[in-house]
């Protein structure tokens, strides 16, 4: 055998191999998955569901139970109202919610508005 055969052989086995000198060689090569096929994959199973995009959302905040809230600024909103189905994609930021006071006083439902005066005697004294 010729001796540029053998290095470039030798060479592949080195790329191949998952643990030291005399274990098995792998196969194959796995290739990870990055992010991006990921929400590829949900953005077709959303498609197969029949959402539609819903413009004009400037923000959307979703009010835990412990009272924090999980606030998305310009988010993509995807919704299939039949099915109840909706979608919430972008930058999300978990705040508190003293802090989004009083710009979500609108949004509170009857839940938080006690929680805020559960708050509202915590500071008041």
């Amino acid at each position: 055998m010729n001796p540029e055969r053998l290095a470039k052989l030798q060479k592949a086995q080195k790329d191949v191999r998952i643990g030291g000198k005399g274990t098995a060689r792998r196969k194959k090569k796995t290739v990870h998955r990055t992010a991006t096929t990921d929400d590829k994959k949900l953005q077709s199973t959303l498609k197969k569901l029949g959402v539609n995009n819903i413009p004009g959302v400037e923000e959307v905040n979703l009010i835990k139970a412990d009272s924090s809230v999980i606030h998305f600024t310009n988010p993509k909103v995807q919704a299939a109202i039949g099915a109840n189905i909706f979608s919430i994609s972008g930058q999300a930021e978990t705040k508190t919610l003293p802090e989004m006071l009083p710009g979500i006083l609108n949004q509170l439902g009857p839940d938080s508005l006690s929680d805020l005066k559960k708050l509202a005697e915590t500071y008041g004294g």
